[in-house]
């Protein structure tokens, strides 16, 4: 039986050497399209004043805001950036904790080329922590543009069945931390890019009971990114370092969400909030609250539009960020 052991160990060791051949090979092929300053990389485009800043949601990366960042360039200067652990962006030398979110986005707006105050636009977790940047350093701020954000009542408290999901989501990063490490979630993704089904529902399936639902739907919004980016958008997916972050995010959520936001200092700055069609009326409903907290603020619903406001529905978020660039309040 000797044989049947050298073959036990020799699939996860091809799949070992699968992953680092192929992510020395990614690293040739997908160079960073910005530059990198203290382990941040930074996505700029265009020029002028005030420059917009592109806050990614909890697991997204500068790629998402493609259909943004590209027609607002033509007006101004527009930086996405990748948070630590995603993107190009190497791992977090410290906790996820809000408080170092905040202090690496006040690196990043420190090292970027323009000077501030800046229009700060955040989609999903990068709007919640947009509000607690704008607490810590409302010095930086000209605008917040707060779209489909997460609002603190959707992770907090949580629920028996929200505890579940998230102990769920923790353990399925986890896995696909040790999946990404054995080559597995490469061929995966691989074969479900160019189309094929059958082997990535089974991969899916054996990796978390539920065949390929959430594979399909994270495709589907890939999907509607220019062509030419999923290549670089898979290839980070392939990382272990992506999933054992998201891991961490997860894990920090609900935490993330009990604390308290100093907010009184919103009253004076321009806000809108953009809400997703298809959210939650609840949600929508705390979307309207927080554009409240502002003299200036405005609610916008996105129509047709699902959570990816910014692939869905871009041209909604180039208006509102158009008029903000204008002289004047919002109206």
């Amino acid at each position: 039986m000797w044989w049947l052991a050298l073959a036990l160990l020799a699939i996860p060791l091809a799949g070992v050497v699968y992953q680092w051949l192929e992510e020395r090979r990614d690293g040739k092929r997908f160079p960073p399209p910005g530059r990198i300053a203290d382990g941040l990389h930074l996505l700029e485009a265009g020029s002028g004043a005030p420059a917009v800043v592109l806050e990614a949601g909890i697991a997204a990366s500068s790629l998402s805001w493609r259909l943004v960042q590209e027609p607002l360039s033509r007006d101004t200067a527009v930086m996405a950036y990748d948070r630590a652990g995603f993107g190009w962006s190497a791992g977090g030398a410290t906790a996820r904790t809000m408080a170092n979110l905040v202090e690496e986005l006040r690196r990043a707006l420190d090292a970027s080329r323009s000077p501030g105050p800046f229009v700060l636009a955040g989609h999903s977790f990068g709007g919640l922590l947009l509000r607690h940047f704008a607490a810590a350093h409302p010095q930086y701020v000209k605008a917040l543009v707060l779209i489909d954000p997460l609002e603190p009542i959707e992770w907090y408290p949580l629920n028996d069945e929200q505890r579940w999901r998230l102990g769920k989501g923790v353990m399925l990063s986890r896995r696909g931390a040790l999946l990404a490490r054995l080559g597995v979630v490469r061929l995966g993704l691989d074969l479900l890019l160019s189309g094929s089904k059958a082997l990535p529902k089974l991969l899916a399936k054996v990796s978390s009971g539920k065949g390929s639902v959430v594979p399909d739907r994270l495709v589907g919004e890939i999907r509607k990114l220019p062509p030419e980016i999923w290549p670089a958008v898979r290839a980070h997916w392939c990382l272990p370092r992506s999933f054992r972050t998201l891991a961490e995010y997860l894990e920090r959520l609900p935490a993330h969400c009990a604390l308290p936001i100093e907010e009184t200092g919103l009253r004076e700055i321009p806000l809108v909030v953009i809400s997703a069609s298809r959210s939650p009326q609840a949600v929508v409903e705390a979307h309207r609250r927080t554009a409240a907290l502002s003299a200036h603020g405005k609610h916008v619903v996105a129509g047709e539009s699902g959570h990816w406001v910014q692939l869905d529905r871009p041209d909604v978020i180039v208006r509102e960020i158009r008029d903000l660039l204008q002289p004047g309040p919002v109206h």
